[in-house]
């Protein structure tokens, strides 16, 4: 019988372009950062805000967040974490930022 995967590649299968989605997707990254500079405290407070409720809406248990707002020579930085309970949810999360 043909072996149906290519153990050298991303666990391919026989089927048209078809590859395991632990492949794709694993739990193993599961942070998802954000940094951006702002003109000020409002715009990024409001920033953060959105990106939480981001979050919230697509996290199956509480992601944990983490921020900071600084005043930097060029404006306000904010840098914020996102610890999401696995891989799928962070990946959601990435592509409702763009």
């Amino acid at each position: 019988m043909v072996d149906l995967t290519n153990k050298c590649k991303a666990n391919e299968t026989a089927a048209c372009c078809g590859v395991d989605i632990g492949t794709v997707i694993s739990n193993e990254d599961c942070i998802v950062s954000y940094d951006a500079l702002f003109t000020s405290q409002q715009e990024a407070e409001e920033a953060f805000s959105k990106l939480t409720e981001i979050a919230q809406g697509i996290a199956s248990d509480p992601c944990q967040i983490t921020h900071t707002i600084d005043q930097v020579e060029d404006g306000v930085k904010l840098l914020a974490s996102f610890n999401f309970c696995c891989g799928a949810e962070s990946m959601i999360f990435q592509f409702k930022m763009r």
